[in-house]
């Protein structure tokens, strides 16, 4: 009695044998035929002489289609004590002033928390990240920032609300050039390297 086993080795005999037939074009007719690659679209009258290279030589700014203009632009602004950013839909026309305003409205239509007192444009500083010292210019354009995204923090008129004397709030750097006036040696350590040695 034959095992299966080779019961199956016969079978296979047959059909490697047809498929290495089909694999090198001898025979195999009984296969379809391929199908054609297709050629993809292409303007084939392009540099024709005659018709269009004179209009293109003319005008070429007729040829390139125009550049779109952006409409809206994205912006996340991050508002300070906030968890996460607010996303503002806003015109790269506008001004920094605008994005403000837009954002304050934002905050409060999604109900977010800390809740913000004072609604005022004037009570905000925009900020490029909150590790940045300087606040942006409020007549400033959008399109000429090349950011994105943005920190929203509360402006602190006087220094402790009113204390010293209602001292004004001057810049970070000001106050870094007022040190640096002050102590011409930022290293005092630098005197003692030459012991070193």
């Amino acid at each position: 009695m034959p095992s299966p086993r080779a019961h199956t080795r016969n079978a296979n005999v047959g059909r490697v044998s047809d498929k290495s037939v089909s694999f090198y074009g001898r025979g195999g007719g009984s296969l379809p035929a391929p199908e054609k690659i297709r050629r993809p679209r292409t303007l084939p009258d392009l540099m024709v002489r005659d018709r269009n290279v004179a209009s293109l030589v003319a005008s070429p700014t007729a040829a390139a289609s125009p550049k779109p203009k952006l409409t809206k632009v994205l912006l996340n602004v991050t508002v300070q004590g906030s968890v996460g950013a607010v996303q503002v839909l806003i015109s790269p026309e506008s001004r920094v002033r605008d994005l403000i305003f837009v954002t304050l409205k934002q905050y409060l239509k999604e109900g977010r928390r800390p809740v913000i007192s004072g609604l005022s444009v004037d009570d905000f500083d925009l900020h490029y990240s909150q590790f940045s010292l300087e606040s942006l210019d409020r007549e400033e354009k959008l399109e000429t920032l090349g950011s994105r995204n943005f920190f929203l923090c509360k402006r602190k008129a006087v220094v402790d609300g009113g204390a010293n004397g209602g001292v004004p709030v001057t810049s970070c750097s000001t106050q870094a050039e007022k040190v640096a006036k002050l102590n011409p040696n930022p290293c005092p350590w630098l005197k003692f390297i030459s012991y070193l040695f």
